[in-house]
């Protein structure tokens, strides 16, 4: 339904500019997908995300959503879960393949600048977590592609560590857009798209809350290229502190380590550096 409508746009709106903004609604739950695309992937193709009890003593308690681990499901319902989640992804892919193809039809691929990415990532086990309520790698990271017009290194990827704030003035800058806000929190990602592996020192910053009122608390998580810090009610109910060179399945807390002190106060400082400056309140019990 909302690939039809979009394209219905675009046909109407051919000689106009445009900014339209096609929200799917999969792969969110329920995975409900045509057969198809179930049938594209079959069971034994699925493979468990590795995960041992043991990894939810790693981090504070709050760090954790789902209680208990993989919410007790058993391995062939989560392999079945985890094939659900994949075809309603393949449903939700052949919806932008009509996009771009009724884009390519209109002769509009090359004066359009298309966006794509998704809310949050999602969890499937790692940690024995699922769903995204979590500032782990998994649900704080998520798909950002941005092709077409204004994006002059076409094809390649790019490592650098950005933010959703950044895709306002990246659309602003390449559409030249005058009057824009001051004080915008983003950057434009132009400089990227013009060469990913350009000099880029700006870390994401991601947070979840939990419980409610009083009893609230709430975890900062900052990412840099190498690192993840987060701290729980401003630290006092507890840190984090990954290294992903070294460790990309965040099984090592490195928060309490002695070694990681130096390196925890820097990262801590600059996250609460960024959370006063877009005035961000820190509350904990």
């Amino acid at each position: 339904m909302v690939a039809a409508e979009i394209i219905k746009m675009m046909e109407e709106n051919r000689d106009q500019k445009w900014f339209l903004g096609a929200g799917f609604y999969k792969p969110h739950c329920p995975w409900i997908a045509p057969s198809k695309y179930f049938d594209a992937i079959s069971l034994d193709r699925v493979k468990l995300v590795p995960f041992e009890e043991w990894e939810m003593k790693i981090a504070p308690q709050w760090a954790y959503f789902t209680q208990p681990a993989n919410w007790g499901m058993t391995e062939k319902q989560r392999l079945e879960a985890m094939r659900a989640y994949y075809a309603a992804i393949l449903f939700m892919d052949a919806q932008v393949g009509k996009l771009l193809g009724a884009l390519k039809r209109l002769r509009q691929e090359d004066n359009t600048t298309i966006v794509f990415w998704s809310d949050h990532g999602y969890g499937l086990g790692e940690h024995g977590q699922w769903m995204k309520q979590t500032v782990f790698e998994y649900a704080a990271r998520s798909p950002l592609l941005i092709a077409g017009a204004g994006v002059e290194s076409r094809g390649k990827s790019c490592a650098r560590t950005v933010e959703f704030l950044d895709l306002y003035p990246t659309l602003a800058d390449l559409c030249q857009l005058k009057h824009t806000p001051d004080g915008l929190h983003g950057k434009s990602l132009r400089p990227l798209l013009r060469n990913p592996s350009a000099a880029w020192d700006r870390p994401a910053i991601t947070q979840v809350h939990r419980g409610a009122n009083a009893s609230e608390r709430r975890g900062y998580s900052m990412r840099t290229e190498r690192h993840r810090y987060t701290m729980w009610s401003d630290g006092r109910d507890g840190e984090e502190l990954y290294d992903y060179s070294a460790d990309p399945r965040e099984l090592r807390n490195l928060a309490a380590a002695p070694e990681s002190a130096q390196l925890k106060g820097q990262l801590r400082a600059r996250l609460d550096s960024i959370l006063a400056s877009r005035r961000l309140v820190k509350t904990g019990a």
